[in-house]
């Protein structure tokens, strides 16, 4: 298996790039790092027309359901990072068996082993 240090390289990269796209759209909570509120409209309501405000509106949907991915995506691999100080790092939560390399390899934010896959990756944190 590869170091550990390699997956957590990956996982810190991984990390730096969603907070980047996040703070496009999002602003962070300094007490809660793993959630983020979209931006207001930058848009005055009182004086757009009703064209304006319909695609203010469907911009805002569409960052929102683009924020709750990211967002998600974000979590897992904050809960991945703090694996490595609780030394868990590549264990499965499941059964707590090894963590196939190839599996971290595809994700190194993965939070269970290939037999176990589906069971605890789709669940927000």
């Amino acid at each position: 298996m590869k170091d550990q240090s390699y997956y957590k390289q990956r996982l810190e990269d991984e990390k730096g790039k969603l907070e980047a796209e996040l703070s496009q759209l999002a602003v962070q909570d300094p007490e809660n790092p793993g959630h983020w509120t979209l931006r207001g409209a930058d848009l005055d309501i009182m004086e757009a027309d009703d064209n304006e405000k319909a695609d203010r509106t469907e911009e805002t949907h569409i960052d929102s359901i683009v924020l709750d991915e990211l967002g998600a995506r974000y979590r897992l691999v904050l809960h991945a990072l703090a694996k490595f100080d609780a030394g868990t790092y590549g264990i499965c939560e499941v059964r707590g068996q090894q963590i196939e390399e190839e599996r971290l390899d595809a994700n190194p934010a993965a939070k269970t082993c290939k037999a176990h896959l589906g069971a605890a990756e789709d669940k927000a944190l």
